[in-house]
């Protein structure tokens, strides 16, 4: 016979549940109503006039080409850090998955960049490539390749890339590793029974397996991409040069706190707010069901 616990008291739930509500309430909907209502109104840096001027704000936003480029910039630099991340931490999974010699070692080296900050790693990978002194820089020089991202734009979202990308692959790593040891290993033995290579084993079991732990990554990635990097990205190289590295992100930052603009880096948040849920809805209408749980 099944045993249940019961309480009969209603009131502990809802007091268990009073901390966590006032969290979420004042720390996002809050925030997230006065941006909305800041986005229609125009206000001085100092706060001292607000005048109501409706859709002005967003009207003069989308008029402006730059902010599109900045879109489209933003949607190449989430999708190479997300792609890159979760591809390498996936490689690096499943080598340290292998029973080889000194493999707690491997895994511990590989899940502490997770604990460096998004500005200190921003500045630490500044150093390796800065173009006069860093010992990165100074060897692809030498190999005859002119590396300024000081100047060049475009090496300046590569070098973003990258430090983003090592930032998120520890973080990857982990939930990948733990979705390869949950993986029972009498299917594997199995389907190697069956004659299966290794290569075969990994994308007909060991991948499909996987699906819910890639999905969850996923999303977080993206909202890593979109949001988290921004440490990075003010550490490096301040959204220059010229604004090659300006996300959407950066883009309210500068707005907001440099232009004194308030009303339209409100309006950019809210813009923000509406792509990531609009992703994030693509993601679980589109990808979640061909999710195996």
């Amino acid at each position: 016979m099944e045993k249940r616990v019961i309480f009969g008291g209603q009131v502990v739930p809802y007091i268990l549940l009073v901390p966590q509500l006032l969290v979420v309430v004042f720390f996002f909907y809050w925030p997230a109503v006065q941006a909305v209502w800041q986005s229609f109104v125009l206000e001085d840096a100092f706060g001292l006039r607000r005048d109501f001027v409706w859709l002005d704000n967003y009207r003069e936003l989308f008029t402006q080409p730059e902010y599109f480029r900045t879109i489209v910039r933003t949607a190449f630099f989430a999708t190479a850090v997300t792609v890159l991340s979760l591809s390498i931490a996936l490689l690096l999974a499943v080598q340290a998955d292998k029973n080889i010699k000194g493999a707690g070692v491997y895994k511990t080296l590989l899940i502490w960049p997770y604990a460096v900050a998004p500005a200190i790693a921003g500045v630490l990978w500044l150093f390796m490539f800065q173009p006069s002194l860093g010992v990165v820089s100074r060897a692809i020089k030498a190999m005859g390749i002119p590396w300024n991202p000081l100047l060049n734009g475009d090496h300046a979202m590569l070098l973003v890339i990258l430090a983003s990308v090592w930032k998120q692959i520890s973080y990857n790593f982990l939930f990948f590793l733990a979705g390869l040891q949950a993986i029972p290993r009498a299917v594997l033995e199995a389907a190697a029974i069956d004659g299966a290579s290794r290569v075969r084993r990994f994308w007909t079991v060991t991948f499909p397996l996987l699906a819910p732990t890639g999905f969850f990554l996923l999303t977080v990635n993206i909202v890593y991409s979109f949001f988290d990097t921004f440490g990075i990205i003010d550490a490096m190289t301040g959204g220059g040069p010229s604004k090659a590295t300006e996300t959407l992100v950066y883009s309210v930052f500068f707005q907001g706190q440099l232009g004194a603009n308030l009303g339209s880096s409100a309006a950019q948040s809210v813009a923000l707010m509406v792509i990531i849920v609009a992703l994030t809805a693509v993601q679980f209408r589109f990808i979640e069901r061909k999710v195996t749980y």
